[in-house]
């Protein structure tokens, strides 16, 4: 199975092209944000405070590295329960964030959210985050430093692999697995 090569920050006709199921190696940049970073973004939009970072057209993955091994860039770094995140992600989309990476399914008001401003939800794989931490070539903290492992880091990456799982369409890869399965084994 062959991977679309893209590039993040996603540009919206390249949003356009994929589709669930589709498999993907990312390069360039990705933020990492969770639970507590995404709560704080939200509260700072409330204030009309300015974020610490552009969302406008950004990825967000859903990590929380553990410590860099001496000669590494980040420890291993793979995705956490996307659902956490569901909340706060419509606000986000709403002000121009487009890609999310993580892992699980999503609720129905994110899928609406997805479809409504043209983005979408990658999976990557679960488990594997030390074979992921070898896709990241730089990592910085840039805000929140308080929050430890939940801090918002600002990731260079190359060949991150990534599944399409809610495509801008409407499409859910989870609902079509269910459909698929129950019409095999009926």
């Amino acid at each position: 199975m062959t991977a679309k090569h893209i590039i993040s920050p996603v540009l919206p006709e390249v949003i356009k092209e994929l589709h669930v199921g589709d498999n993907v190696l990312i390069d360039g940049v990705i933020y990492v944000a969770r639970d507590a970073a995404h709560k704080r973004l939200v509260e700072a939009m409330d204030r009309r405070e300015k974020l610490p970072f552009d969302i406008k057209g950004q990825t967000v993955y859903y990590m929380g590295p553990s410590p860099a091994p001496p000669g590494r860039v980040i420890g291993a770094c793979g995705p956490t329960t996307s659902s956490r995140m569901d909340m706060f992600t419509p606000r986000l989309l709403e002000v121009g964030l487009k890609a999310m990476i993580g892992k699980g399914n999503r609720s129905q008001a994110v899928k609406d959210a997805i479809k409504k401003y043209n983005a979408v939800y990658f999976m990557s794989y679960g488990g594997a985050g030390a074979l992921l931490a070898k896709t990241v070539k730089k990592a910085e903290l840039i805000a929140y430093p308080d929050l430890g492992a939940e801090a918002i880091l600002r990731l260079e990456v190359k060949d991150f692999p990534a599944v399409v799982a809610n495509d801008m369409y409407g499409h859910d890869l989870f609902d079509e697995a269910k459909a698929k399965y129950q019409r095999v084994s009926v």
